[in-house]
């Protein structure tokens, strides 16, 4: 066989090294791929939540909510703001008048033992035959108890933060607070409401008369408890 030149050594050389730094790079290649994993953080990472919408409760419609009734609770002593349904005033919707309003004082109980406290609430009535507002929130709400001629607690004597509300009292409707204004046995005052040690009722079976008043209409009765 002829020698080979020299020129034909260098050109397989260099097709050699040529052939083996392509050798090099791919092994590099997959070996920086299986250590850094560049994908890893696609594959492995949880699924993003997609954003759902709750539906909103649906709205009244204007005969549910001209049949809504108001529903008084305590919060302080006194103070008797509605909790419950109620709406705003309505075009057509009157005022109530004296002629259809029925109020009543409402006790949990006709007589109480020593350290047991009146709960006392409210009982309105449209007599009328329409729907008729009222302001029932505690600006206008007033419970009195009295032995006789002495009245022993008013609970607007220490209302806070009065405010008013206009609700609607379906035709024929009776509604009673759910909470009701508690009577600690003793006599109020504006004077006294910070005090603790205000004097106390007696009992021994002493009787007391409850009356109450809401958006300008005045209880006809009042209700009567005993005190042991």
């Amino acid at each position: 066989m002829p020698r080979q030149s020299a020129a034909v050594y260098r050109r397989r050389r260099l097709v050699t090294l040529v052939a083996l730094i392509v050798v090099l790079a791919v092994v590099g290649v997959s070996v920086w791929l299986l250590i850094a994993r560049p994908w890893a953080g696609a594959t492995e990472a949880s699924p993003v939540p997609t954003s759902s919408s709750t539906p909103a409760a649906p709205s009244p419609s204007p005969a549910q909510s001209e049949s809504l009734t108001p529903t008084p609770q305590r919060t302080q002593e006194g103070e008797t703001p509605t909790d419950g349904p109620s709406v705003e005033q309505s075009p057509g919707i009157v005022a109530c008048q004296a002629g259809d309003v029925e109020v009543a004082a409402v006790t949990d109980a006709e007589s109480y033992p020593a350290g047991a406290l009146p709960n006392l609430s409210i009982s309105l009535t449209n007599r009328g035959s329409a729907d008729c507002t009222i302001d029932v929130g505690s600006t206008t709400q007033r419970f009195t108890v009295s032995s006789g001629e002495d009245v022993w607690w008013r609970s607007s004597d220490c209302q806070e933060n009065p405010s008013s509300m206009i609700a609607t009292l379906a035709a024929g409707a009776t509604v009673t607070s759910k909470v009701p204004v508690v009577w600690d046995r003793t006599r109020s005052s504006v004077d006294t409401c910070a005090q603790e040690n205000r004097p106390r009722a007696p009992g021994g079976g002493s009787s007391y008369h409850v009356s109450v008043e809401i958006g300008g209409f005045a209880g006809a009765t009042t209700a009567q408890i005993l005190l042991y």
